[in-house]
């Protein structure tokens, strides 16, 4: 297991090296139609409403159930998959990479709604890909004056499309190893009844409620914050 960490970690920065434009671009995709709706996912913002309705107008527990729904559909390999199909294909990725970064970016871009962010503001779209790269990620980009700020931070900063794009190649780079690794550890699973099927459900659900789970402590604190660029 561990020299498949190895072997994946080598091969995305690889990927996204050889193809930055397709790389970045597949999540640039997948972020778009997060927000406006692709197949059977409706537009983030009605989702948004009908959650908020269900929870009795509590932004806390509409959250909550974002959080779960979404976690449901990342270990749902085949709608995850499904899902991918309709983003794009103009990448030659596996699906399910293309699946979960829409579930993601959706989960991420409904948090950031509940708690104030407009989703049309520009702005959204660099706070989305910061937070799916997460908070280790962040932080040492932070550290090396890459980043101009936490998720929730940017949303009171100017967009900048090229901070975008190098963020979506970061971010592709980051699933297509999750997703490699994933699969090198299911043909490992193999060997072992009942093993193999559980690794990728576990490994995308638990992933996508961290994920969840960074936008919301980001989110909650920037939607407490006055916004000073508006």
């Amino acid at each position: 297991m561990g020299m498949g960490k190895k072997i994946t970690g080598a091969m995305a920065p690889h990927a996204v090296r050889a193809a930055p434009e397709l790389t970045s671009g597949f999540v640039l995709e997948a972020l778009d139609r997060a927000v406006k709706g692709v197949g059977p996912l409706p537009p983030a913002a009605f989702l948004c409403w009908k959650v908020l309705r269900e929870a009795d107008g509590k932004v806390e527990r509409a959250v909550q159930a974002i959080v779960t729904r979404h976690v449901k559909y990342a270990a749902a390999q085949g709608f995850a998959t499904n899902i991918g199909g309709l983003v794009t294909s103009a990448v030659t990725l596996p699906a399910n990479v293309t699946g979960l970064a829409l579930i993601q970016c959706r989960m991420i871009a409904c948090i950031a709604h509940l708690y104030g962010a407009d989703l049309e503001d520009p702005s959204l779209r660099t706070a989305v890909l910061a937070t799916l790269a997460g908070p280790d990620t962040v932080k040492n980009l932070r550290k090396k004056g890459k980043l101009p700020g936490s998720p929730g931070e940017l949303l009171n900063r100017p967009s900048d499309s090229e901070l975008e794009k190098w963020l979506a190649a970061k971010v592709a780079g980051d699933l297509i190893t999750q997703v490699t690794g994933k699969r090198l550890a299911t043909t490992v699973g193999r060997k072992v009844p009942m093993i193999g099927g559980a690794v990728g459900m576990s490994a995308d659900g638990f992933a996508t409620w961290q994920v969840g789970k960074y936008a919301e402590r980001e989110f909650r604190a920037a939607g407490q914050r006055p916004r000073t660029r508006r």
